[in-house]
């Protein structure tokens, strides 16, 4: 019914007064076609036409290919680049899948992909190889009876591991005899945990039946690679039960909140759509069938909601992410989650590990302490003196023996002290020295003749590595080590042999790790142990400087090891270890029972020394933390070091400034505790925060509001002794208490949690792998990257995108606005303003490239960026995108879109089936110079985008004569209309802006000039 209501506009034509009355159609007709003219038909001679008629279909179809092309197109770029990523997925699956290993049979061996290994396989796994499932080691090539695994994708360390295979199978004369003994493993269900493993190895067939325990020193989980010699062993775990698979949790997926917003944004133009429909139906009365005319409106004015605003900004993220890795000012940068760039803007809490993060991870031995004196790098010369005394004037006879005068007594007792403490550190560890080819000396040569060139050492940590060369600097050079003997190499070239009789590694639990070991020279059986202060106090004999002197190293940013010792005798060891044996075999509690044994050794030790290492801060940390404070960003120390190297460190980092007073939270135990601390603490003004882990976890449980209420106020915050869990507990609180946006940024295994709950996870590729790296959302190779990741790349994202979706939203605004003016003007008939291509190529090869250009757009220069971090502190407030500045891109859009179309109905005059040619070139004029009026500096991508779209669409009118009549184009009044109606719509803009920049400057405007 109201396809036959008039449209017959306001202010009416002579010319139009003879056909008052033309329906919808017959307008679109004329205005698509051109003016209808008479006609002269030959008969019979087709070749006579003097003009183009329509071909002679029958077309009652309301859409076609071009329809669908913008929908089309934005599905398929979210689909492609999802497909894109499960593809290479895909390939890297196939690729681990289809390594082919030598599986063990009764005929030989025979190759076998990975994914066809099953549980009872015997598979040969050689050097360099990644072990295919978690299997139990039984035997190995190396001479030693051992080998290394390198164990970074596992567990975050890059250093080397040590296991044994089982004594059992390792005895057997060939790898074939696994296949004609009797044996089975006893192995616990699986679980999670990749540090322990409880099993048993029987043979059955020897008399009477052999059983071993077996640890984790006997076991190779998935994941792992062989570092040296080539291993045979029973695959246990296969599939998702393996150890690495049960370990990995299905991160969640993160939603930048720019992408949020404008989700927001997208739902208010989804109202406004509903409400512009129904207003112009309740316009019409509501006549007839009106819930159709709703729907009509709904498909009419769909263009509200931009369609391509998702594509533009899925794009531009390409493009941030690219920058990002061409930078070659932070080389190495890799961008893992292209999705959220624009949270990098953002950034309110730097949460930060500070081993390997803020710190290099390169131990430098700085102290040694024996109680009543102590030998720093200045003085070392001293402890070589007294090590090269020990060996070189009486090697015959052991340390200390009488002397002629008192002043050599002293010294021989100092020289004893001193030896014994270097002879400990040298003994009490796990480094294992390896010898490789240097191109003169060959392996085995250089194993052989123990060649200092060649040697490498390996251990689980760097202060291990670091104590060891330390020691040969002084000295006594660790050269040989295997499964159960040491050699020490002294000044005067003595090779000192050793027996290891057991060895009690490191654990987190325990925080020590400890030796025995027998001297083949004098059979004398010493047990030797080394651990953190606060287990060691317990265990060494009473003395009064202990605590007093780890505290002092402590405060100096040295992470402080206790040495001691202890002599058994031959039956005190040998009933230690019938109790030790049968305490690794048991299958039940078997940790706790192996780790009583162990304590009954543990008393009354004499205590050797004291020894400090030095974790150096990485390049550039001091600036790189001030440039964040100036950002307006706090930040947040998470680590698992000991409260005073934590709190040494943040001031060596100067994230504690000289000027601040640092509170440190005492150990609270209960509720009344946290309470009276808590009130210590509100009374401090501006005063940074140190707390352990444990005094947390109870404040936390008590006063999580208070607690996180007092921290979110302090300039920064020290967390030390913290857990895994309780650093992404940490980043979780602050997320929700504040509102605001966390980084997190770590370096290891036990970093990524924290990095995976924050908003923007970034990894360091440091000392302890690359699981934090490959976990995190941007990987760096240094700290001091952040800054420039931060303050240039997060904020250039943030401005650029805010200023492309509103571009995107005003470019489908203004389209809307026409749209609406002209149903107003001819009784809210729910018809086309442009149809077919015109409506494509308006959202596509008119205006694509010019608004997209904007992800090219900066204010200020990078380096300008850099020196003035304030600059960064305007963005968390998140004013280049608000409410604010979307209503004023709304009334912009509005007037522009009603400029355009009553101006083309105003300066129509006669020629009325020219209206859309009028207005749709002022539209797309008007796009383009709006794009020049925002962009801030200018790049030559974005002038070749304006005169690209430009040449685009006056090429184009050639072949738009179905709507746009192409004579009427080239006439003067054509331009002139044109160009008074751009004018218009466009200086007012250019006018508001210069006096906004003339009177009211933003703030980087002074920076630029």
């Amino acid at each position: 019914m109201t396809d036959n209501i008039p449209l017959q506009p306001v202010r009416q034509k002579k010319r139009m007064d003879s056909r008052p009355r033309a329906g919808c159609g017959e307008w679109l007709r004329c205005c698509g076609g051109g003016e209808p003219r008479p006609r002269t038909v030959w008969l019979g001679h087709p070749e006579k036409r003097d003009q183009r008629y329509p071909r002679n279909v029958i077309n009652n179809q309301k859409y076609n290919f071009f329809t669908f092309l913008p929908g089309g197109f934005v599905l398929a770029v979210t689909i492609i680049r999802e497909a894109v990523e499960e593809i290479r997925c895909y390939m890297r699956d196939k690729e681990v899948n289809s390594q082919v290993y030598s599986r063990l049979t009764a005929r030989g061996t025979v190759k076998v992909k990975s994914s066809s290994i099953q549980v009872g396989d015997l598979i040969i796994v050689e050097k360099n190889q990644r072990v295919p499932a978690d299997m139990i080691f039984l035997r190995t090539s190396e001479k030693n009876g051992s080998c290394f695994l390198r164990t970074d994708q596992l567990d975050g360390e890059t250093d080397w591991k040590l296991r044994l295979p089982v004594a059992c199978t390792q005895r057997l004369p060939t790898a074939a005899d696994l296949l004609q003994i009797r044996s089975y493993v006893y192995a616990e269900e699986p679980n999670i945990d990749i540090h322990n493993f409880v099993g048993t190895f029987t043979r059955e067939d020897s008399d009477p039946p052999i059983s071993e325990s077996l640890s984790i020193e006997n076991a190779l989980w998935a994941g792992t690679v062989t570092a040296s010699g080539t291993v045979v062993g029973v695959v246990l775990y296969t599939g998702r039960e393996l150890r690495s698979v049960m370990n990995t949790s299905n991160p969640r997926s993160k939603i930048g909140l720019f992408d949020l917003e404008v989700n927001c944004l997208t739902k208010i133009l989804f109202g406004a759509l509903v409400v512009v429909s129904l207003v112009m139906v309740a316009l019409q009365h509501f006549a007839g069938r009106w819930y159709l005319q709703i729907i009509r409106f709904l498909l009419l004015f769909s263009n509200i909601i931009p369609i391509s605003l998702r594509v533009n900004l899925d794009m531009g993220k390409i493009v941030y992410s690219w920058v990002i890795r061409r930078d070659s000012k932070i080389p190495g940068t890799v961008v893992r989650s292209s999705t959220i760039p624009e949270q990098l803007g953002r950034i309110s809490y730097l949460l930060t590990d500070k081993t390997g993060t803020l710190t290099q991870n390169e131990m430098v031995f700085k102290r040694l302490h024996l109680g009543t004196v102590a030998y720093g790098l200045d003085s070392m010369d001293e402890v070589q003196s007294h090590i090269f005394s020990i060996y070189t004037q009486q090697p015959q006879d052991p340390p200390a023996q009488k002397g002629s005068a008192p002043t050599t007594k002293v010294r021989r007792t100092m020289s004893s002290r001193v030896h014994e403490a270097v002879k400990a550190i040298a003994l009490c560890h796990n480094v294992t020295p390896v010898y490789e080819s240097n191109g003169v000396t060959d392996q085995a040569e250089a194993e052989k003749q123990y060649e200092d060139s060649c040697r490498v050492y390996q251990a689980s940590s760097p202060d291990e590595v670091a104590l060891v060369q330390w020691t040969e600097s002084v000295g006594l050079t660790l050269v040989g080590r295997d499964q159960s003997s040491m050699q020490l190499r002294t000044p005067g070239d003595q090779i000192l042999n050793f027996t290891i009789l057991q060895l009690f590694p490191f654990t987190y639990e325990s925080k020590r790790m400890g030796i025995i070991v027998r001297d083949e020279s004098t059979g004398e059986i010493t047990f030797y142990m080394k651990g953190a202060d606060v287990v060691m106090a317990g265990i060494v004999q009473y003395n009064d400087w202990l605590e007093e002197e780890c505290g002092n190293m402590a405060r100096e940013g040295l992470r402080v090891l206790v040495v001691a010792k202890k002599s058994l005798a031959e039956e005190q060891y040998q009933d230690f270890e019938a109790r030790y044996v049968q305490a690794k075999l048991s299958v039940h509690d078997r940790s706790l029972k192996v780790a009583t044994v162990i304590e009954s050794l543990e008393m009354e030790m004499e205590l050797l020394c004291l020894t400090g290492v030095e974790d150096q801060l990485q390049a550039d940390v001091r600036p790189t933390l001030e440039t964040l404070r100036n950002a307006g960003i706090k930040v947040w120390m998470l680590t698992g070091d000991k409260l005073e190297t934590a709190t040494c460190t943040a001031k060596n980092a100067h994230l504690v400034t000289r000027n601040q007073d640092i509170h440190i939270f005492r150990l609270v135990t209960n509720r009344g505790e946290a309470h009276l601390e808590l009130n210590a603490f509100r009374r401090k003004h501006d005063c940074a925060l140190v707390i352990s882990g444990d005094s947390l976890e109870v404040c936390l449980k008590y006063y999580e509001y208070e607690f996180m209420e007092l921290a979110c106020q302090c300039p920064a915050v020290v967390c030390c002794r913290c857990a895994p869990t309780q650093k992404a507990r940490i980043v979780r609180l602050l997320q929700e208490r504040t509102g605001r946006l966390t980084c997190a940024v770590g370096d290891g295994g036990n970093d990524v949690s924290m990095i995976q709950e924050s908003d923007c996870g970034v990894g360091v590729e440091g000392k302890e792998g690359k699981q934090a790296s490959l976990a995190a959302d941007f990987s760096v190779t240094q700290f001091r990257h952040l800054g420039r990741l931060l303050m240039v790349h997060g904020r250039n994202s943030y401005k650029r995108s805010a200023a492309l979706s509103q571009f995107v939203i005003h470019r489908s605004l203004c389209i809307s606005a026409m749209q609406a003016v002209f149903s107003s003007v001819f009784y809210f008939a729910s018809v086309p303003l442009y149809q077919g291509f015109l409506i494509i190529g308006y959202s596509t090869i008119y205006t694509m490239f010019p608004v997209f250009s904007l992800v090219l757009d900066k204010d200020v220069k990078s380096e300008v960026a850099m020196l003035y971090p304030e600059l960064y502190k305007d963005l968390l407030k998140g004013r280049p995108l608000s409410y604010k500045t979307f209503l004023i891109w709304v009334l912009i859009s509005i007037y522009q879109g009603s400029t355009i179309m009553y101006g083309a109905l105003l300066l129509f005059e006669s020629e009325f089936v020219h209206i859309v040619a009028i207005s749709f070139t002022s539209l797309i004029l008007t796009e383009l110079l709006m794009v020049a009026l925002t962009i801030q500096t200018w790049h030559w991508l974005m002038t070749v985008a304006e005169l690209l779209s430009l040449a685009c669409y006056i090429a184009s009118l050639v072949f738009l004569h179905e709507f746009i009549d192409v004579y009427f184009i080239a006439t003067l009044s054509f331009l002139w209309k044109v160009s008074v109606i751009t004018l218009v719509s466009c200086l007012p803009l250019y006018v508001l802006k210069y006096l906004r920049r003339r009177f009211s400057p933003p703030s980087y405007s002074k920076l630029t000039s």
